[in-house]
């Protein structure tokens, strides 16, 4: 049972680094050539997939979730705020995330609150 957990970990680790060097190179061919960085992007989603690996949460919103582009403020992509939301608008597919946006006063009137009970 340990020799399977350790293959597990290990398979995990190299597929996380596999992930993040599909994201570099993204990010490099992205001004050159769009069409390959979303190979790219698409290359990195398949292997959190079949691995069943997180990918990074940094990562996470520099892709469109619907066509798979490597999303660049200003050129596909559109950010704003709203409503204590982070809205990211991919361009080219029209497809829109929203993220909320926390607060950190809110975070330390919560856990005040807690502690007193």
């Amino acid at each position: 049972m340990k020799n399977f957990r350790g293959r597990k970990e290990k398979q995990a680790s190299i597929a996380k680094e596999r992930i993040e060097k599909l994201f570099s190179e993204a990010e490099d061919a992205f001004s050159k050539e769009p069409k390959l960085a979303r190979r790219y992007v698409e290359l990195a989603r398949k292997i959190s997939t079949r691995t069943n690996t997180r990918i990074p949460f940094a990562l996470k919103r520099k892709f469109c979730k619907k066509c798979n582009a490597y999303l660049v403020p200003g050129k596909n992509a559109r950010i704003r705020t709203k409503n204590k939301a982070l809205i990211i608008a991919c361009l080219e597919c029209n497809g829109v995330s929203k993220l909320p946006l926390k607060n950190k006063a809110g975070k330390k009137a919560q856990t005040q609150k807690t502690q007193h009970l």
